[in-house]
């Protein structure tokens, strides 16, 4: 049988390391000896001797879901075994998190991490449930997180000179060390709608980066199994 279907681009080989890898730009490999976290139903395939099994968030995580509708539904991964993980088709990212380091990421865009890896759920300063309910994840620690995105990045820094807006749909995440609070502008899409005509954003002032997808459409969200 033949296709470029089968081209070695595709092709999964085999384990050489254990832990996170990009297959593609699509999906992420995870090489598993011990135990991993993923997002319930972002598994697509596995081989060897795994077993997946639900995390649980803690009473205070469970609640700031059932108030938002938001959180991070995770799964434990033990064994021994090669998984691979998607969203969606989604761009799939790595990012290595060293000691100090603080990053803040929107559960919707969090895809799998190393059990080295320390994550709570925020509520994001300044936000508060008036203001749309913005709980997200801060992950600390030394490890790999692979952080999924709709679309191409935009990422954008942030310095005290030049403060960054961004539609609360939109943003990613950021470091943690940026100080963050609603601002409200008017809005021409807002106007053109026949809305109010006043919209809401996420200024983040201080210095670091802000992650921003193309795209202010709530997102899917996943399947749990």
């Amino acid at each position: 049988m033949k296709s470029d279907l089968f081209a070695a681009q595709h092709m999964a080989q085999p384990a050489t390391v254990p832990g996170m890898s990009l297959q593609n730009s699509k999906s992420i490999k995870y090489v598993v000896n011990g135990e991993m976290y993923a997002r319930q139903g972002a598994m697509v395939a596995y081989r060897g001797n795994l077993q997946f099994e639900r995390k649980g968030q803690g009473i205070g995580g469970m609640l700031k879901r059932a108030v938002t509708g938001e959180g991070l539904p995770l799964m434990a991964v033990r064994g021994q075994g090669e998984a691979w993980f998607a969203q969606q088709a989604a761009n799939c990212f790595i990012v290595d998190v060293e000691p100090g380091d603080a990053l803040t990421i929107n559960g919707r865009n969090v895809l799998c991490f190393d059990p080295t890896l320390s994550y709570e759920i925020k509520t994001v300063k300044g936000s508060g449930i008036a203001g749309g309910g913005l709980f997200n994840s801060v992950f600390t620690g030394q490890g790999k997180l692979g952080v999924i995105c709709e679309g191409e990045p935009i990422v954008i820094p942030v310095s005290p000179q030049a403060p960054v807006f961004v539609d609360t749909d939109a943003v990613v995440g950021w470091n943690s060390s940026l100080h963050t609070s609603l601002h409200r502008s008017q809005s021409i899409g807002s106007m053109v709608r026949g809305g109010s005509g006043e919209a809401v954003q996420l200024k983040l002032e201080g210095e670091g980066y802000v992650i921003v997808r193309p795209s202010e459409a709530p997102a899917t969200q996943p399947k749990a199994h």
